[in-house]
């Protein structure tokens, strides 16, 4: 069998991962490339294989960059079934849904506005695209197996990234081929622990924080400093936040700020549609997370939910201090543009970064400190501080991973790292190679290696 690095190589982005052996084609993951310009063109570009030759799809999670490629492929002639967890799912049709609205939402205001250079500007996929995606879905539970084809099958491992998030283990031969997906951390505030493998010939991990321990610092304190200090100023806080896990996680933390009166009583905002949806989704499945039921209340009290674009635009009008998390996570598109464009400029405000910010995109020039960023077609000031809170993570760091890592009896024959920055990436091979004395190597984006014996 050949596997193919089609994303997630040399990038944390695009995740898809092409098993081939005569007669079948799989991939797992299809997701979007985000970032830099170069990265994101290669979402234009086609598979280097057709869409319809492949015989599934298997999703360890719901994260566009994971997920968010499906409805393309779906338009370009896939109609496999695609698997992943039932968690995935309920995420996915909440995600993916959204993320084809925000494309023609972002296609139709660059024609009204006349910024693009592509005349007309057009989504990379439609809603349609989405929904008969979605109608594919073939959802199966953790640790259930599933056979595919050709003696091929597989399961699902918790991996608690977020809800629903899995990795993924295939058997053939007597042969395992284990993809880690996004892994989570394994004293995380609202999920489990994730599964540790026992046994893989060949690995494909993530690197994300390769080369990175998370600090010790906690996020409550810090978000209540940040909250005191900017209200002290009668200033506003924006934060730009993952819809999926983060903004369940900051509302967890206002929720205690407040029932423990360490945060002022000023209106907390979740200007998010879908982030209100996946809120619900986190009370279908009580089993893959640590909130009860009276948690899972505080946090739906913890902020007023914005549904509509004119709630939205009404909280322009609001003035003197406030909380307004806002999707997307790095200020790629979303309702954050909007209140970066109204807030960015006065020093009074704090723009609060609460996740990791792949190079290219505008959370990444506010954690550099860029002077001004580019919203709409136009460049505007950032005089506001910017804030970066990097105790928040749903990754593992490296001292994570290694702990995750060493649950495995024999070493791999071959160990792929992926899903990381160069530097990243890089640093978690050294680590692994040295601390743990497997064989293990990065690819580059579309190599190709034969998995023997599988």
């Amino acid at each position: 069998m050949k596997l193919t690095f089609l994303g997630a190589s040399e990038t944390v982005t695009g995740s898809k991962y092409l098993l081939e052996d005569t007669g079948v084609r799989i991939l797992v993951d299809c997701g979007l490339f985000q970032g830099v310009k170069n990265l994101r063109l290669r979402n234009w570009a086609p598979l280097p294989v057709p869409a319809d030759s492949l015989e599934a799809v298997i999703l360890t999670h719901a994260h566009i960059d994971h997920s968010g490629y499906l409805p393309l492929l779906v338009r370009n002639g896939f109609r496999g079934p695609v698997y992943c967890t039932p968690g995935t799912a309920d995420l996915c049709n909440i995600m993916l849904r959204d993320s084809a609205r925000l494309q023609e939402e972002e296609a139709d205001f660059a024609n009204r506005h006349g910024y693009s250079k592509h005349k007309p500007a057009l989504p990379l996929y439609t809603l349609d695209d989405a929904q008969r995606a979605l109608q594919l879905f073939v959802p199966r539970a953790f640790d259930e197996p599933v056979n595919l084809t050709h003696g091929l099958c597989f399961r699902f491992l918790r991996a608690v990234h977020i809800l629903g998030a899995a990795s993924v283990v295939m058997c053939r031969n007597h042969k395992i081929l284990a993809f880690s997906g996004d892994v989570g951390r394994p004293e995380d505030p609202i999920m489990h622990a994730p599964t540790r493998l026992v046994h893989a010939d060949y690995l494909v991990v993530e690197s994300t924080y390769g080369d990175r321990l998370h600090p010790d610092s906690i996020p409550e304190d810090e978000l209540a400093r940040i909250f005191s200090r900017t209200f002290a100023k009668g200033g506003i806080v924006v934060m730009p936040c993952f819809a999926v896990g983060r903004a369940q996680e900051i509302l967890y933390y206002i929720a205690k700020l407040k029932e423990t009166g360490r945060m002022a009583n000023v209106p907390v905002y979740l200007d998010s549609p879908m982030a209100t949806s996946v809120t619900e989704v986190y009370r279908r499945h009580l089993n893959e997370h640590r909130l009860t039921v009276s948690e899972a209340n505080a946090i739906d009290k913890a902020a007023i939910m914005v549904r509509t674009v004119d709630q939205s635009k009404e909280i322009a009008g609001h003035h003197g201090p406030m909380v307004i998390i806002a999707g997307s996570g790095m200020a790629t598109g979303g309702r954050v543009l909007h209140h970066l464009h109204l807030y960015a400029d006065d020093p009074r405000n704090t723009i609060v970064l609460v996740g990791f910010q792949a190079p290219g995109t505008r959370g990444a020039a506010l954690a550099a400190h860029e002077p001004s960023i580019k919203l709409h077609g136009e460049y505007v000031r950032v005089r506001a501080t910017v804030e970066s809170v990097t105790s928040l993570s749903a990754h593992a760091d490296y001292r994570e991973m290694l702990q995750w890592l060493s649950g495995l009896a024999d070493p791999p024959k071959r160990t792929f790292v992926t899903h990381g920055e160069p530097a990243a990436a890089d640093a978690m091979r050294r680590r692994i190679a040295e601390t743990l004395g497997w064989p293990c190597e990065v690819p580059v984006y579309q190599e190709t290696v034969e998995l023997e014996g599988l």
